[in-house]
């Protein structure tokens, strides 16, 4: 397998995670019969825009490089923020709890 296809690979596959991402967000929100983002989708996001990264960066795509970058920073944050309420949630609810 020549380099040219190993990268043809990391960025289809990338393209591939991307894509599939809105998949799982139109599942998830039949599912639920709303829209919803489940913490899935950020998930294929970052892995979608890891590898198109490194594909970009592969390719010297200055565009393409600066485009991924920010994604990747936003994905990141949302889980960041998930993860947080999830937390608070925990502790609102262990303060609700009636003394045992």
């Amino acid at each position: 397998m020549s380099k040219f296809d190993i990268w043809l690979i990391v960025g289809l596959g990338g393209q591939v995670l991307f894509t599939l991402r809105f998949f799982v967000q139109w599942l998830a929100s039949e599912k639920q019969k709303k829209s919803v983002v489940p913490v899935s989708f950020w998930y294929f996001s970052i892995g979608g825009s890891f590898f198109l990264l490194a594909y970009a960066i592969h390719r010297e795509d200055p565009v393409f490089i600066l485009g991924q970058s920010m994604g990747f920073v936003i994905y990141f944050r949302n889980l960041v923020l998930i993860g947080r309420d999830k937390r608070n949630s925990l502790a609102a609810q262990e303060t609700m709890k009636p003394d045992e």
